[in-house]
């Protein structure tokens, strides 16, 4: 007989009975009926019920015993009577009668119960994460996340793509978030950088001759913690292909993902082909290159409603003639909705710091009318003019943003989900996910407005890369995507520049100079003058990914050892002060900050 069990918590059934076993786990919950000892034993499979009544020498010891000790029990499987069937366990139909337990592991007193899946702080669900991480819902999150990696390297082998393996320590990078740095002992005053993506070597892969790449790749960036990213590491699916174009890079994600889905989630998906949108047209209709396809409601452009004779809406005019966008949403059958319903919304957007949001509702009474605050200023023939724009019809509501472009996209995108949920339009149980294609190569700066790159730098440009006009550098659109569920964007990814002499006039466009280029991508530059493949990739973040199949809205609840909002590992005490022989050795000096 083995030594700690012969069975683990979910295998036994009723074909089990009379049967001698074995059992060890932890005490999940202990039911005390006087004459009868109930005790939920848990291991990493599930959950047995074992007995034990007043007679036994155990009964005392059992009693006393702390939840979540970790015991050894030896008895008997018996059936359970129909009353008492539990139909929620596997092991629902029997229990065992114990005969013998030993104690394995203690338990102090717990800082927190672990057999239920209450809300506790942060501070004490981090701190404590080994506890956490035995409850229930959060023990299941973690092993979907194993399922669905195994998943994931089973379906990229099938597609005939190598795992490979990109260094951690590398070079400190010009772009993106910020870097984590490690000071090098044997090259005093140099420093390290941890990968913010292995971007460049998934590159040089490529330029190496090998023709798909991947690998479930650690990342690493010095940001700010939010519910759907982590602070300091997160991991994404990276992957790399020779001698393809855009489609043939969306073709493979497809086909992972559509698999992926629906072989985790009882979910729909709402579309087998992923559609594609323009950055241009995302923005207009969307307010955000992460749209929720979920949501039916679209975003119009109202400007030119605004420069007619017989509009008198005076403060949106004025802000159209300073250069300001009106946009709409069209609230579809509302003029039934209670006056508070409008309020509500336009107190949301002012708490969101916008200026409010105007309203109407669309009315027949002989004439089309508006009726609301601001109905008055429209005229007949104004109102006809906005619904063949936004194709609203009577009994619709008109929500109205005017601002600068991005101040009105972000309102507006934010204000279509609130509306969208006040109405309960969002189907929880789909999935849409969508591309977001042509995104321009270069943006200006809001604050230097100087031209920079808008997404990934090292990007091949669309068209005849002879007849690029280099003069109007925010005309020329990139061969970049994001791919987007369900308003989360899931990855990021390009066909890439390999064309060395184009890559300086690019960069140059963005102020680096050939030297700056050679000097900060020396590795990279170098490569591609060796005879590059055209190439592409894309990143898929795995945390999200499982996030979205768990039903989770925070990644904390599918990340088994992460940081709180701070950046900081409460369970082993991380960042930490190290000593001063430790910064001598790697020849750093502390310069302590007066307070």
């Amino acid at each position: 007989m083995q030594k700690y069990r012969t069975h683990n918590c979910n295998e036994l059934t009723k074909d089990s009975k009379d049967k001698d076993i074995l059992l060890s786990g932890w005490i999940n919950k202990k039911r005390d009926h006087g004459n009868l000892l109930f005790i939920d034993l848990r291991d990493n499979y599930g959950i047995t019920q074992c007995i034990v009544d007043k007679s036994n020498p155990c009964f005392e010891e059992l009693e006393k015993i702390q939840l979540e000790s970790v015991i050894k029990v030896i008895g008997k499987v018996v059936t359970r009577s129909r009353e008492t069937i539990n139909p929620d366990l596997k092991t629902g139909e029997i229990e065992v009668n114990i005969n013998f337990f030993e104690i394995l592991g203690t338990c102090k007193e717990l800082p927190m119960p672990v057999f239920s899946d209450q809300e506790y702080s942060e501070e004490i669900r981090l701190k404590y994460r080994f506890l956490d991480l035995r409850r229930k819902k959060i023990h299941e999150n973690i092993i979907l996340r194993s399922k669905i990696i195994s998943f994931i390297r089973n379906e990229m082998s099938k597609l005939d793509f190598l795992e490979f393996q990109t260094p951690i320590l590398t070079s400190s990078s010009p772009e993106g978030a910020r870097d984590f740095l490690v000071p090098s002992r044997l090259n005093p005053g140099k420093f390290y950088a941890l990968p913010q993506a292995p971007q460049q070597f998934k590159q040089l892969i490529m330029v190496s001759g090998f023709d798909k790449y991947f690998q479930i790749a650690p990342c690493f960036r010095d940001e700010d913690s939010r519910a759907d990213r982590s602070p300091g590491e997160f991991y994404q699916l990276d992957l790399e292909m020779s001698f393809v174009e855009q489609e043939d890079i969306f073709e493979v994600v497809e086909k992972l993902m559509i698999n992926l889905f629906k072989k985790f989630s009882v979910k729909e998906l709402l579309n087998d082909k992923f559609p594609k949108i323009s950055y241009d047209d995302v923005m207009l209709r969307y307010g955000t290159d992460k749209p929720d396809l979920r949501n039916p409601l679209l975003i119009y452009d109202l400007t030119s409603i605004f420069t007619r004779d017989d509009v008198k809406f005076e403060i949106f005019k004025k802000l159209v003639k300073s250069g300001s966008k009106v946009r709409c949403i069209v609230a579809k059958n509302t003029k039934d909705k209670p006056r508070s319903f409008f309020d509500n919304i336009d107190k949301w957007a002012k708490k969101e710091g916008a200026s409010g949001l105007a309203y109407f509702t669309i009315e027949k009474n002989k004439k089309i009318l508006a009726k609301g605050p601001v109905g008055k200023f429209f005229s007949e023939n104004s109102l006809n003019e906005i619904m063949k724009i936004t194709s609203a019809v009577e009994g619709d509501s008109i929500f109205l943003a005017c601002g600068k472009i991005k101040d009105v996209e972000k309102i507006s995108s934010l204000a279509r989900d609130k509306i969208a949920k006040n109405l309960d339009l969002i189907d929880e149980n789909k999935f849409a996910f969508c591309w977001i294609v042509n995104y321009p190569m270069f943006e200006l700066d809001d604050i230097t407005k100087k031209v920079k790159f808008s997404h990934n730098p090292f990007s091949m440009p669309q068209g005849d890369v002879k007849k690029l006009n280099f003069d109007k550098p925010l005309d020329i659109k990139a061969y970049q995507y994001d791919l987007v569920c369900n308003g989360i964007e899931l990855s990021s990814g390009a066909i890439r520049n390999h064309i060395p002499e184009l890559m300086y006039k690019l960069f140059l466009i963005a102020g680096y100079a050939k030297k700056d280029v050679d000097e900060k991508f020396s590795g990279m530059i170098n490569a591609l003058s060796y005879g590059a493949p055209p190439h592409g990739g894309i990143a898929p973040g795995l945390d999200r990914i499982v996030m979205l199949l768990a039903n989770e809205k925070n990644i904390r609840e599918v990340t088994m050892f992460p940081m709180n909002q701070n950046a900081e590992d409460l369970l082993m005490g991380a960042p930490s002060f190290v000593s001063d022989e430790q910064l001598k050795e790697l020849n750093i000096k502390k310069i302590v900050k007066n307070k």
